[in-house]
């Protein structure tokens, strides 16, 4: 079957299933299928590369710049939505060419130095190749979201050979990831009388949020140096 057939349609979908047509419904759906364990793949890859550079900080440095790891692939109702509201035909193909969110990892660190460093030497590795990037840290949205956003492209190894892969890769420190869930949540409760009075308690937030991850990185600095200068001195 070509990359190019389109993802069987929910009603196409009920009636293959009714009418005993399994087989053809399961062969037409492989492609897919491989696209979604593709970016599995992917994300296993990151994963492992996150963890690695993590593991070196604690050794080196009795440092863990990373708090936490999320991934997720999205799921295929999202992504025939959003090839809709692009509006592309949802073929295999033109989703590989169109989205570079389907495997999305979220890193979330201590402090914005950290999300700055890591980011930098992911980036720098040989097999990792800087699609895209947008700084919503130094440049936070209008409701006051922040967070760095990488596209970046980086190969599995299958059977078949070497295959490039595209992954969103979010950066966050704790305070970030707070505010951006809760505001997600608000974001689905519409029956308020104000939402411009929400809106604009929400950037303050965000504004405060942003004031002390910068606090609590000059504490964790001083704490550092304060350290360093007492092991040099009894050295």
């Amino acid at each position: 079957m070509s990359e190019n057939t389109q993802i069987v349609p929910a009603d196409s979908f009920e009636s293959m299933i009714g009418s005993g047509r399994t087989a053809e419904l399961l062969e037409s759906a492989k492609p897919f299928i491989e696209l979604m364990m593709h970016n599995e793949c992917v994300l296993r890859e990151l994963e492992t590369k996150l963890n690695i550079l993590n593991d070196e900080f604690s050794t080196l440095y009795n440092y863990n710049p990373i708090e936490s790891i999320k991934t997720r692939v999205k799921d295929p109702i999202s992504i025939v939505e959003k090839m809709q509201r692009k509006g592309v035909v949802p073929t295999v193909e033109n989703i590989e060419n169109t989205l570079n969110d389907i495997a999305g990892v979220r890193v979330i660190c201590s402090f914005p130095e950290d999300i700055y460093a890591i980011a930098d030497i992911l980036t720098s590795q040989d097999d990792v190749t800087l699609l895209k990037r947008k700084d919503y840290i130094a440049n936070p949205k209008p409701n006051g979201y922040r967070s760095l956003h990488l596209i970046v492209g980086i190969p599995i190894f299958l059977s078949t050979g070497k295959k490039m892969m595209k992954a969103e890769v979010q950066f966050r420190t704790i305070a970030m990831d707070f505010w951006a869930s809760l505001d997600h949540k608000l974001k689905y409760k519409h029956n308020v009388k104000d939402p411009k009075d929400i809106a604009k308690m929400l950037k303050e937030c965000a504004d405060s949020i942003n004031e002390l991850d910068y606090r609590m990185q000059d504490i964790h600095n001083r704490i550092r140096r304060e350290n360093d200068e007492t092991f040099e001195s009894n050295s």
